[in-house]
């Protein structure tokens, strides 16, 4: 069993203990007011049981996926929405891409000293999810510095790869602040991923003021800011996002550059563009799962409230009578 609750829970609560103190005047009455309470709650909590006919609608896109992830340090600075870390912000977007994009084949490249086809093509997208979800940058101590470059060769070859079975158009999300910090500095030309790629874009994360990293200490398990070590006396590392790096990998692929600080219907449009276009179809099947039995309760609440109905109208009879 398992519950998928349409309001809080602690909420609920509160509100079904008010309903309570509402006391009526007859101990019947009141009885039936605790059950339509605890009906209402019922309702609330969306309670589910495992059935073996629950209907699920799947769909297949004739679409390869692509997230090209960048996990450096840089990408731990806090500055998405406020005080949100990009590398949170850019999880919960990857797999929103990946929900709404259920039935294409994702890969992950993720990058950071070196680059790592981290989940090759599957349409397993709960597998694609998790890996996403699992990424992480290196200890500061292996750490060294954000190269744009180092993905590129790996990046170009899984799209190749892609292309080449020629069954499925293929999309390329490439994920980064765009900074450079490495002796590497001189961003390379991406222009050979073109010819392979129908969709996509580069998503940009972090702000021009830029955002502070929070790593966990070598001593304890707290978190402490990274420190700028480039010079004496230390400082607090600040990670700036860099839009003309973003832009030409963008260009040369020929893709969106989408800045995500406020990108998110640009986002919804390029996925919804690429499920449009990418063919496939749709099947509904009986497969094993959780089935609402929420509607229980709604019939029993609907079946005491005309009773309440009736009461009423039954006792207003009475008195005019009299």
């Amino acid at each position: 069993m398992r519950i998928n609750p349409i309001i809080p829970i602690w909420l609920m609560a509160i509100l079904c203990v008010t309903m309570l103190f509402l006391k009526r005047n007859s101990w019947k009455a009141y009885v039936r007011q605790i059950i339509a309470v605890v009906l209402i709650f019922c309702v609330n909590l969306r309670i589910m049981v495992p059935s073996d006919n629950v209907t699920a609608t799947t769909q297949e896109l004739d679409t390869y996926v692509l997230f090209v992830v960048d996990d450096t340090l840089s990408m731990l600075a806090r500055d998405y929405d406020g005080d949100t870390e990009r590398l949170t912000a850019v999880k919960k977007d990857c797999e929103n891409i990946i929900e709404k994009m259920d039935g294409a084949k994702f890969a992950v490249i993720s990058f950071n000293n070196n680059a790592n086809l981290v989940a090759p093509y599957t349409d397993n997208s709960d597998y694609a999810k998790s890996v996403i979800d699992s990424l992480y940058p290196l200890e500061s101590l292996y750490a060294k510095g954000s190269s744009l470059n180092v993905c590129k060769d790996v990046m170009i070859d899984t799209l190749k790869r892609a292309h080449e079975k020629g069954d499925g158009n293929v999309i390329v999300f490439f994920v980064s602040d765009g900074e450079i910090t490495s002796s590497d500095s001189r961003l390379e030309s991406f222009d050979e991923a073109a010819k392979y790629t129908d969709g996509g874009a580069v998503l940009g994360y972090g702000t021009q003021n830029g955002g502070k990293m929070y790593v966990k200490s070598y001593y304890s398990d707290e978190e402490e800011i990274l420190q700028d070590t480039s010079s004496y006396p230390y400082k607090d590392a600040v990670s700036k996002i860099d839009e003309d790096n973003l832009k030409q990998i963008a260009s040369d692929v020929g893709i969106k550059y989408i800045n995500m600080n406020d990108g998110q219907s640009k986002l919804d449009d390029v996925v919804n563009d690429a499920v449009k276009n990418s063919g496939g179809d749709s099947d509904s099947r009986q497969v094993r799962g959780y089935a609402d039995i929420y509607y229980i309760f709604v019939a029993a609440f609907a079946g005491l409230m005309v009773y309440e109905f009736w009461s009423i109208r039954k006792r207003n009879v009475k008195i005019s009578e009299q």
